[in-house]
């Protein structure tokens, strides 16, 4: 009797599995233990259990997808609130330019917050979604793990071959993470140099000063430098003479640069801070170098600094400084090269004086 009754309940019990799966949904088990009915369980779980197990998977996976984008929506904006802030401090510290002006900073702030929260918008939308879907073929029955094997020996095969490419994404997402550099920075890149005009996560685009486009790729990038970013610094190196009176040239050079910083007539370029005079830089071969350097805005130390060698060199020559230059003596031969030449065979040749004979010399003839 025992064993009878111990039977049914195993009967039972591989009936449901045969009619609802190895995991059974409660909605088609308890259909199965109303009706005993395996066809009857069977079109509930796949008419109504199964579609209600997607349909909220779907959901939840939606709703998480939402508040993630949220929660980087929120980042985002944090983010650019804290580089607009830093930004701004720095450029309060001097006397800010048209190329640091807040309308341009919140354009550059907000272009590389946009391309960073879009990667990882899409990244996470990529993974909730991908795993929405294991879920969802593993509700209709489809073993996973064939697929997972398939899809590692693809990602593995796909890795390889595309590594350059991933690491240029890396390398891009880092580079406008660490706001590296931006458009309209100019940048030395080690083999080329120039003005950024478009950056995106896979290369770097530069014109250089002959009007060469340049494509980097992002991970050939071994070190960056950027010339322009905050403010920049004319440095300029003035030689003079040797018998120079080296306290007046610096005064000169003094009052040139802080006429060209109060200057409003020059609009070429910014000047931000006093300029300073370093003194003498060295003592060269053919004169004394005076270093003076000049900070300004971003991309203006080039047109500051042309501007002050021509004004340098009109204020020397009023003082009469020397701006010392290699000089050398050249000597000049006035020999008439149409007159006749002499007979070799009429120029007297002196004999070949040879040394005294000694003892032996003598002996042996």
């Amino acid at each position: 009797m025992h064993l009878l009754s111990a039977a049914i309940p195993a009967q039972v019990d591989q009936a449901l599995r045969s009619a609802c799966g190895a995991e059974p949904g409660r909605l088609c088990e308890l259909v199965f233990e109303r009706t005993h009915s395996k066809a009857a369980a069977i079109l509930v779980d796949w008419v109504v259990d199964r579609p209600l197990t997607i349909l909220a998977i779907v959901v939840a996976a939606a709703v998480v997808n939402r508040a993630m984008r949220r929660t980087i929506v929120h980042l985002r904006d944090r983010l650019t609130d804290e580089m607009r802030a830093k930004t701004l401090e720095r450029a309060r510290r001097g006397r800010a330019g048209r190329l640091l002006l807040a309308d341009e900073l919140d354009a550059r702030a907000s272009a590389r917050t946009e391309t960073i929260t879009s990667v990882l918008s899409s990244t996470a939308t990529i993974v909730v979604w991908v795993i929405a879907a294991l879920l969802v073929l593993g509700e209709l029955g489809i073993s996973l793990a064939p697929l997972l094997a398939g899809a590692g020996i693809a990602g593995l095969a796909i890795g390889f071959g595309a590594q350059t490419v991933v690491r240029d994404f890396l390398s891009g997402f880092f580079m406008l993470a660490e706001d590296q550099y931006g458009v309209g920075d100019v940048v030395d890149l080690g083999e080329v140099a120039g003005v950024v005009e478009r950056v995106s996560l896979r290369t770097t685009i530069l014109r250089d000063v002959d009007g060469v486009v340049w494509h980097v790729p992002n991970g050939e990038v071994q070190r960056v430098g950027n010339k322009s970013q905050l403010w920049s610094r004319a440095v300029l190196d003035v030689e003079v003479a040797y018998d120079t009176d080296l306290r007046l040239a610096q005064g000169i050079l003094q009052r040139v640069a802080d006429e060209v910083w109060r200057d409003p007539s020059f609009t070429e370029g910014d000047i931000i801070e006093p300029p300073e005079v370093w003194g003498v830089e060295r003592m060269g071969a053919d004169g004394i170098a005076l270093r003076l350097v000049v900070k300004t805005d971003p991309a203006d130390q080039w047109v500051v600094a042309r501007e002050l060698r021509l004004r340098i060199k009109e204020a020397f020559d009023a003082a009469g400084i020397e701006i010392p230059f290699p000089q050398r003596t050249v000597w000049l031969n006035n020999d008439d090269r149409s007159a006749p030449r002499p007979d070799p065979s009429t120029i007297a040749v002196a004999p070949v004086r040879r040394g005294q004979p000694t003892a032996g010399d003598e002996i042996s003839k």
